[in-house]
């Protein structure tokens, strides 16, 4: 029973991880790519990006410790 918790305690970290790669690349890197090369809206309001960069990487970072604390259900 453990062997099959444990997979699924993985499976469950992993996602959270997943989640957390998403949110940066979605919040972070593409509205930084499109300021930079001056694509869509962004490229009015600079501050905006940075504000909203912030905010994907604190959620990033959430969701990334999540995982990580998800994995401390973990059996022996």
């Amino acid at each position: 029973m453990s062997l099959i918790h444990n997979e699924r305690v993985k499976l469950l970290a992993l996602a959270f991880n997943t989640a957390a790669t998403s949110a940066f690349t979605v919040g972070v890197l593409a509205p930084v790519a499109a300021t930079f090369y001056d694509l869509g809206p962004s490229r009015e309001a600079p501050r905006t990006v940075v504000i909203g960069a912030l905010l994907w990487i604190g959620a990033s970072v959430v969701l990334h410790l999540a995982g990580r604390r998800v994995l401390g259900w973990l059996k022996p």
